[in-house]
Parts: structure tokens; C-alpha cells; sequence
């Protein structure tokens, strides 16, 4: 009888820990004969990604955290994070008071006003119950640990520049009415990264997936940022760049759009642009369900470098799409162009604008290696799987 007890509880114990058990971030599906990861193989290899290349060979990497704010690239490349300040580490899962956070949490560490490097001491998973908004010179790093935001409002960055967000696993998120010492006021938007008014941002090496309104959205004047080496997936209204067609302060936007796959279960904006100027540049697109990168009110957008990979429905093979209350007369002098980008299974780009309007080399942001590596090599792109004293 006591066998039989002792291993009915070893069943209720096993159980116990499956369901409380942090799950593990997707991993991107096979392309082509190849299989693209975010495994640590071959991740220190000569894959033309300067990202990568920066840092990830590095035994070390957990001691030189900070070498990492020297790595970004684009119109972000600036973006120093919390270099300057000293290492937090998050030991508290919980957000328990958002009006005044309890030390050890990530909104403890977020929100002071000096520059922190913040990283984690375990895997966890953080329900906020108000929106994060993160204050200026903050690098967010899960490198070495399963960090996720999830079920709750996830990370807004108002009016605040110098941002680092790294390795981190951004899923379900919602909105929710904040409170009345909210800067922002009304309900959060359900993104799982909103972006209002602020620059010198850099995310890297984030999954994010099934939100409420958009994965990555920036309005109202934000600029100089660099979205790469990112996994997205299951959802509708991806990434909102610019915040409506009437909004003339997003002329100067500049983000760049590197390295990162766009995969199952997507439907639209991959961007969606307005106004502003957009490098797309060596992503990986596949499968999108409506199109895959468009706009309105006069963006340029070059796309360089770029797989796109359509499903083999007949009616969604165009890659772009245009909205324009003047029709096409309008958007044919936008600046849109495809250099070096490699289209599949009937995928197509339609070109808009002058082919040498000198736009493109204005606001080109880096150099884009030729668009046939990104289907013999396996990018790592999404949450990486870091072990300590090992290169990532």
C-alpha cells in the first residue's frame, strides 16, 4: 500500500510541476531544404549578420553584458541603453503595485530615473497588471534566462530615449484601463511594444506573438529605431510605423527593419507605413495572408536584401499594398523600391516612384548582404538559448 501511495504522490508532484512549468518560446519552421533556429549551433559562423557577429562568439558574453550596446546597426545603431549605469537584477516575478513598485521587479528597475543594464535571475514569467512604461537609458536583457511578458499589458515607451530591449518573449498581451497617474491616461493598447514620441530605440532578438492590437507599433514622432533579428508569428495588424495619414510629425521617422522573420499565422502590416523612411532589409517573409509590407501618406521604403515566401493562395502573391485616398495617381510617385530581394512561389513587389531617387541613399541605414545567404545559412532569430560560459 505505501508503494503504491508514494507513487500516486510522485504522480501529483510531477503534474504539479508540468502545469506551473514556464513553457519554452516557439522556434521558426523549416525554409527551404534548411532549418533556420534559434539554437546556440553554428551561431558564431560567418553569416553576414554584424549583430551577431558582435558579440555571440564571446565565452564571456555574461560578464561583458554591456558590449552588446555596441553591436546595434540601422537607424537605431545609436542607442546606448543603460550601459552607462549600474546592473539590476530582477529577482521578483510579481507586479503586485504598480503605483509603487515593490524592489526587485522589472518595474521596480524600469521605471528609476537613472540608466540601468536590467537582467533577470531566473526563467519567469511577468503578468504586469498596468502598462510598463520604461524610463530613458534602460537596457532590458533576458539573455541567459526564458523571460516572458505575458497575459497582462505589456511595455510602452513614452517620451523616452536610449532603449535597449533584448531577448525577451512578448506573447498575449491585452489592454487594460490605467490608472488615474497615468501619463498617458484612457486604456493601453494591447501592443506588446508601444512606442510614443521617443527615439534611439533597439529591439533584438524578441518572439512576440498573438496581441491584442499590433506586435511593435511607433507614432507620434518617434524615430531612429532598429527592430532585428526578431521572430513574429500568429497574428493579424503586425507593426504600425507612423501614426495616421493626417499626422505630418512623423515625416521624420526613420526605423529599419533587419534580419528577422516574419512567419506562420501573419496576415498584414510588415510594416505598415506612414510618411516617414523605412529600410527593410534581410528578413524572411513567408506564408502572409493578406500582404506584406504597405502604407499610406507618402512613405519611402526600400526593401533590400529581402526572402519573400508567398502561400500558395493565388490572391495574396503581391508583397505591397498602398492606401491612398487619391488612387493610384497618388502612389505611384511614392518611393518604393526592391533591391536584391528574392521572391518566391509567385511573390511580387510593385515598385512605385524614381528608381534613382537619391532617397534611397539618404536614408539607407546599413549594408544588406545578398538575399540567397538567408536560405543556405541558419539565421538565429527570436529568444536565444544562452548557457552560461558558452558562446550563444
Amino acid at each position: 500500500m505505501s508503494i503504491v501511495c508514494t507513487f500516486f504522490l510522485f504522480l501529483l508532484n510531477t503534474s504539479f510541476a508540468f502545469a506551473f512549468a514556464i513553457p519554452k518560446p516557439p522556434i521558426v519552421r523549416r525554409l527551404s531544404t534548411t532549418v533556420t533556429s534559434n539554437s546556440t549551433a553554428s551561431s558564431c559562423s560567418a553569416n553576414g549578420n554584424p549583430i551577431d557577429e558582435c558579440w555571440r562568439c564571446d565565452e564571456n558574453w555574461k560578464d561583458n553584458r554591456k558590449n552588446l550596446a555596441d553591436c546595434a546597426v540601422g537607424f537605431g545603431r545609436d542607442s546606448i541603453g543603460g550601459r552607462a549605469g549600474e546592473f539590476y537584477t530582477v529577482t521578483d516575478s510579481g507586479d503586485d503595485n504598480p503605483l509603487n513598485p515593490t524592489p526587485g521587479t522589472l518595474r521596480y528597475a524600469a521605471t528609476q530615473d537613472q540608466p540601468l543594464w536590467i537582467i533577470f535571475d531566473r526563467d519567469m514569467v511577468i503578468q504586469l497588471k498596468q502598462d510598463l512604461q520604461v524610463a530613458s537609458y534602460k537596457t532590458i536583457d533576458g539573455r541567459g534566462n526564458n523571460v516572458q511578458i505575458a497575459y497582462g499589458p505589456c511595455l510602452t515607451l513614452y517620451k523616452v530615449s536610449n532603449i535597449i530591449i533584448n531577448n525577451l518573449y512578448i506573447h498575449d498581451c491585452v489592454p487594460v484601463k490605467r490608472n488615474a497617474l497615468s501619463s498617458l491616461g484612457g486604456y493601453s493598447d494591447g501592443d506588446g511594444i508601444s512606442i510614443f514620441e521617443s527615439r534611439d530605440i533597439w529591439i533584438d532578438h524578441c518572439t512576440l506573438e498573438k496581441c491584442y492590437d499590433g506586435l511593435i507599433d511607433a507614432v507620434n514622432g518617434s524615430t531612429d529605431i532598429t527592430i532585428s533579428n526578431s521572430y513574429m508569428l500568429n497574428h493579424n495588424e503586425v507593426m504600425l510605423l507612423g501614426h495616421s495619414d493626417e499626422y505630418s510629425g512623423d515625416r521624420d521617422m526613420r526605423v529599419t527593419i533587419a534580419f528577422n522573420y516574419f512567419g506562420e499565422g501573419l496576415v498584414q502590416r510588415m510594416p505598415r507605413c506612414r510618411h516617414g523612411y523605412f529600410h527593410i532589409v534581410n528578413n524572411i517573409y513567408r506564408d502572409w495572408k493578406m500582404y506584406a509590407i504597405g502604407g499610406s501618406a507618402n512613405p519611402t521604403i526600400f526593401s533590400q536584401g529581402n526572402v519573400f515566401i508567398a502561400s500558395n493562395n493565388q490572391f495574396t502573391k503581391e508583397v505591397t499594398k498602398r492606401e491612398s485616398a487619391d488612387g493610384d495617381e497618388e502612389w505611384k510617385e511614392w518611393n518604393w523600391k526592391s533591391e536584391g530581394d528574392e521572391m518566391v512561389n509567385g511573390a511580387f513587389f510593385t515598385p512605385s516612384g524614381k528608381e534613382d531617387s537619391p532617397s534611397y541613399a539618404k536614408f539607407s541605414s546599413m549594408v544588406a548582404r545578398p538575399a540567397s545567404l538567408l536560405k543556405t545559412t541558419h539565421p538565429s532569430v527570436g529568444v536565444l538559448s544562452c548557457e552560461i560560459d558558452q558562446a550563444c
